[in-house]
């Protein structure tokens, strides 16, 4: 989801709204993810009403009309009142809108979290974790042939009692098409439930786990480098045979054992 320009404008202003709104009410929050979530995909299914609600000939008084006899009695008041300030907004591209009104619904599912949000990234990372792990359950989740209904109560099956319900949500939303792949769009949903609390997020891949020490020795490195804290996931992979690999944004620190030999094997052949 990349937005540009005037929609990335309309996106700040919007989640500037979306957070007073909200604010110290994860209830209304949730409420208001799963609201917005539903608008995004039908104005996906809807194109006549995402032309006319994006058409900038159309006055603004019009257009809140419309989204309020489509939307008024489906949707929370929170999420009617910034769907109705959205098409008030300018947008680059008609599928800005639905695009920004879902990254909207991505924002207050991690407000959702309240004093948790530092652990939704964790969750959302050990998700990615374990579907990456199983194929057979990567299989189940981006089967065509299977109910997105069906898809959501393997998820539930999963995660359910074991996750708090932002993470669920997100990777509930994580079955659209959106981000392509459903582990692209939880690293995605890790990325921005760090951002929304100010912070980075770095994966860290070494050979053998890391002592809690050297992890905050390095997170502080980090955030001194980046200038803002960062939040580190380390992967234990047997492939960096030794040394360390961090991604961060999108910057790759490798300086792994496994780097130096392709390094120097390329070295040697040239």
């Amino acid at each position: 989801m990349d937005l540009r320009g005037a929609s990335a404008e309309s996106v700040a202003a919007l989640t500037d709204q979306l957070k007073a709104s909200v604010s110290g009410s994860v209830t209304a929050a949730a409420t208001a993810a799963d609201s917005l979530f539903s608008v995004a995909q039908t104005l996906r299914d809807e194109p006549a009403l995402r032309r006319f609600a994006t058409d900038a000939s159309v006055a603004t008084e019009a257009k809140q009309g419309l989204i309020g006899e489509v939307f008024g009695s489906k949707l929370d008041e929170h999420a009617l009142a910034l769907v109705t300030s959205a098409v008030a907004h300018r947008w680059t591209h008609a599928g800005d809108l639905a695009n920004g009104i879902q990254r909207l619904s991505e924002i207050a599912a991690v407000l959702s979290a309240g004093e948790q949000g530092g652990k939704l990234s964790d969750e959302l990372f050990a998700v990615g974790q374990t579907v990456a792990a199983s194929p057979e359950l990567r299989d189940a989740l981006s089967d065509p042939a299977r109910t997105e209904a069906d898809k959501s109560a393997l998820l539930e099956q999963l995660l359910g009692g074991k996750a708090q319900p932002a993470t669920v949500a997100l990777a509930k939303q994580g079955l659209s098409d959106t981000y392509g792949t459903f582990t692209s769009a939880l690293s995605t949903y890790r990325r921005l439930a760090a951002d929304v609390h100010g912070r980075s997020v770095a994966t860290v891949r070494v050979a053998r786990a890391l002592p809690d020490a050297q992890v905050v020795r390095l997170t502080a490195a980090l955030a001194k480098q980046y200038g803002r804290p960062v939040h580190a996931n380390v992967v234990v992979d047997a492939a960096v045979l030794g040394g360390i690999r961090v991604e961060i944004g999108d910057d790759v620190i490798d300086g792994t054992i496994a780097s130096r030999l392709d390094e120097a094997g390329r070295k040697l052949a040239g």
